[in-house]
């Protein structure tokens, strides 16, 4: 048996933070709902605090890269033993930064983003207008930033809401939830605790960078990235994608982008589509669950050269495939709820109460899932079964009380048509830009002439 919920904490002020605020507070049955934020502002790590702000600045420098590889690099600060406390502020990075950059755009059609209810205001950037057409689906940064503070501010769950604070630690005693809160202030941090009857996770799965161990890698980038964009003392630099900055920093420089998922795409067709870095900019991928095939179908072929096989040719591989632990949280029924107790919830879709089977089906869910889809990254992926998760979703969370909550809608198939057709806009503007470089490289090689001299 569980205590009857009345007093709930959601973990952080990203988009899926800001609709389970509302979605709660909608409900109309509890007494206090606290939200917790790390960064300075709403957004989450996509479209956090910084984003608009300029933040054009070099990238830190990647400390501990071996922790990086072993996914040990944030591991749990020290707590004082007596709370409430001041402590000196910390000064250990705990990769709070957002992965943002000055014209970083959605690469996604905004209405497979979008919440139900609040539609992504179209406000297409010049940029995006001028490559993709007046009715270009994908939005600045900023839209989307001012797009989720709007839900805190226009319901007023403002006063809800603590930034600049991290959930360090959380346990169940008894009936209630113990949470241990840092607020980071300019000299120092302030700790607390505060007791609540449920915890909803809303802060994601991608935030600590993880680099694999490459040999030699260290001194390759071992002072990061100098104000010229390489490193000072070792011969190149090693950069991230979540703190990639722009483009200027690698303006004639060559880079090797390690991976073809979607932000190594973003970051290798930025590159080599502006002609910034060296040309042809490198990508090395190793693994067929990647995306190599959005850079294959890019057009930007005479850019961007790629290697699906480890380069043996030296005593070593360049990339070694990673024996890491699993990449998720296990435990959790429909992604969503601990099957130990159902006071712990990770966002997902669910978006009202749910009556939940026992806890036997709940783990058979799971075991009968890791036999399908593995026991790593791929558990998590809905695609393309999104309908039949959603209403599985939607049939547990019922209809809900007249007046009550929010409802869900019934999916609806053009969300997914519209996610696919952003990504065929993309791939086929490439393929325009492409044919436009190439004929402005035709024209210039037709004006290129001999003149012999003469006696």
């Amino acid at each position: 048996m569980f205590a009857p919920v009345k007093r709930l904490v959601v973990i952080s002020a990203s988009p899926a933070g800001a609709i389970a605020t509302n979605i709660l507070a909608q409900e109309k049955k509890f007494d206090l709902i606290r939200v917790f934020e790390r960064q300075e502002g709403p957004g989450g790590w996509g479209v956090g605090g910084l984003c608009g702000i300029g933040d054009i600045e070099r990238p830190p420098t990647i400390p501990n890269l071996p922790a990086l590889a072993t996914r040990a690099a944030d591991a749990p600060v020290p707590i004082p033993k007596s709370l409430p406390a001041q402590t000196p502020k910390l000064d250990r990075p705990r990769f709070t930064e957002p992965s943002v950059y000055p014209y970083l755009e959605t690469n996604v059609n905004d209405t497979a983003l979008q919440f139900s209810q609040e539609p992504i205001p179209d406000e297409g950037s010049e940029w995006s207008v001028s490559i993709h057409g007046p009715n270009t689906p994908f939005c600045h940064c900023m839209v989307m930033k001012r797009y989720i503070t709007s839900l805190f501010e226009r319901h007023g769950y403002g006063d809800m809401v603590s930034y600049n604070t991290t959930v360090e630690f959380a346990e169940k005693i008894g009936t209630e939830w113990k949470v241990k809160l840092r607020r980071e202030g300019n000299e120092s941090d302030y700790w607390w605790v505060e007791w609540l009857d449920a915890v909803v996770v809303a802060s994601g799965h991608f935030w600590v960078p993880y680099i694999p161990a490459i040999e030699g890698l260290e001194g390759f980038g071992e002072s990061g990235v100098g104000e010229s964009g390489v490193g000072e003392s070792g011969p190149g630099g090693v950069v991230h994608s979540k703190h990639f900055r722009g483009r200027d920093l690698f303006r004639e420089k060559r880079v090797v982008v390690v991976g073809a998922s979607v932000s190594a795409v973003d970051v290798a067709v930025d590159l080599a589509s502006t002609k910034t870095a060296s040309l042809p900019v490198h990508a090395i991928v190793w693994g067929a669950q990647l995306q190599l095939h959005l850079v294959d179908e890019a057009p930007f072929r005479m850019l961007i050269t790629s290697s699906s096989e480890p380069d043996t040719a030296g005593p070593s591989p360049f990339y070694r495939r990673s024996q890491s632990e699993t990449n998720r949280v296990p435990g959790l029924y429909q992604h969503v709820v601990w099957h130990q107790d159902p006071t712990l919830l990770f966002v997902g879709a669910v978006g009202r109460r749910a009556t939940l089977p026992p806890v036997e089906e709940m783990r058979r869910w799971e075991e009968d899932r890791v036999k399908v889809q593995g026991d790593g990254a791929k558990f998590t992926l809905v695609y393309p079964d999104f309908e039949d998760y959603f209403e599985t979703l939607r049939r547990l969370a019922g209809e809900g009380e007249k007046g009550v909550g929010r409802k869900l809608p019934k999916f609806r198939r053009e969300w997914v048509r519209a996610f696919m057709e952003g990504h065929d806009l993309r791939k086929e503007t490439w393929r325009r830009l492409d044919a436009e470089r190439r004929s402005e490289e035709a024209e210039e090689n037709s004006s290129i002439f001999i003149a012999k001299g003469h006696k």
